[in-house]
């Protein structure tokens, strides 16, 4: 006996922007990658600093292997999101900084979908406390959100320990699956009004919200969305974009 899959339905935008407003959220948790705007830019900016030689040759070689790994399923998200912040080890903060800035000009902010930006727009202008909460690097979430009018001491991502701005090889947080949700009980959020992710690595965070809004889900997190009772917004300029690799 096969189990009926329950589908998960699909909001229009108006309708999508309704259902959020009228959950009248005070604290909204939004993933980025995927979510706020295509594609990877955790991915992107670790090739675009490889390409600009911010790291040694041997250093790019083995990010490379392992990032491939990861893709073969032989290192875990979990692994490899903090991998990519180790990798510059060594370097000046303030450095990294400025390449974030450089990088989330040129290739992310184009790429965000126009629907997110009015409604954060809108959630800001009503008072609503605003988080991000990703496994990307915190340089570029932090340089990415920062005209959402998310401040940066709102923003929970991968990140490593900087001592007298130089950065260092050691973990501080790689929030991703139950790590984004843990993340945001450490910081006193342990049951936000509104979560928005894409994929089944925001499951546990989108769980533990009053409202689950999930927007351009992957296969994964449209299933769950399904079991869950959820419907799902797709935003127009995704039509076409592989949510699947939309990034966490």
């Amino acid at each position: 006996m096969t189990t009926m899959q329950i589908e998960s339905p699909r909001w229009a935008a108006q309708e999508f922007e309704r259902l959020v407003l009228a959950s009248q959220p005070e604290v909204a948790v939004f993933d980025c990658d995927g979510t706020l705007w295509s594609g990877d830019s955790g991915y992107g900016f670790m090739v675009w600093t490889l390409e600009q030689g911010l790291v040694s040759r041997s250093t790019s070689d083995w990010i490379d292997n392992r990032y491939r790994a990861y893709l073969a399923g032989q290192v875990s998200e979990l692994d490899i999101c903090g991998e990519m912040v180790q990798i510059y080890a060594g370097l000046r903060e303030q450095e990294l900084r400025a390449a974030a800035a450089q990088y989330v000009k040129e290739f992310v902010l184009q790429r965000v979908f126009p629907e997110m930006a009015a409604l954060l727009a809108t959630l800001r202008t009503t008072g609503v406390e605003l988080w991000a909460v990703s496994s990307t690097n915190r340089w570029v979430v932090a340089e990415g959100v920062h005209g959402f009018g998310i401040p940066e001491e709102r923003v929970l991502a991968a990140e490593v320990r900087v001592t007298d701005g130089l950065i260092s090889s050691e973990i501080a947080a790689v929030p991703t699956d139950e790590l984004k949700a843990a993340a945001l009980k450490r910081a006193g959020r342990p049951a936000p009004d509104a979560v928005f992710g894409n994929s089944i690595h925001d499951l546990a965070m989108l769980e533990i919200a009053r409202c689950a809004f999930p927007v351009n889900p992957s296969p994964a997190l449209l299933k769950a969305a399904g079991k869950h009772g959820w419907g799902h917004f797709r935003p127009q300029a995704a039509e076409g974009f592989d949510a699947a690799v939309a990034g966490e």
